[in-house]
């Protein structure tokens, strides 16, 4: 797995591996942007369901019973793989563009 010392992977590493994914089984002619934005809504949307009718003191324990903590770990990787998906298909640095989002919220939002 790609990743840097530490053995963490590395955001363009799963890029390649989520393209390999879909291309050994013939998936990326329904990796259009279209179809990759509409399963990031669907699949925040799994994430939001989880949390739905929880206290925010419920909300906040939730990564404590490992049956809630499990799924919300499998949502966030649903997420963030369709994400990754997204922007290798429309060419954006996922990790460039947040970088580039909060120098400009630094200057829009200024500490007072």
């Amino acid at each position: 797995m790609a990743g840097d010392d530490s053995g963490a992977p590395d955001v363009a590493g799963l890029q390649r591996r989520l393209a390999e994914f879909a291309r050994a089984r013939d998936w990326g002619q329904y990796h259009t942007p279209k179809n990759l934005v509409t399963a990031i809504g669907v699949e925040a949307a799994e994430l939001a369901e989880i949390f739905q009718w929880l206290t925010p003191e419920q909300s906040a324990r939730v990564m404590d019973e490992e049956e809630s903590a499990h799924r919300v770990r499998d949502e966030v990787a649903d997420v963030l793989a369709y994400l990754l998906q997204f922007c290798e298909v429309l060419g954006v640095d996922p990790l460039a563009a947040l970088s580039d989002k909060i120098d400009r919220n630094e200057i829009r939002f200024p500490v007072t």
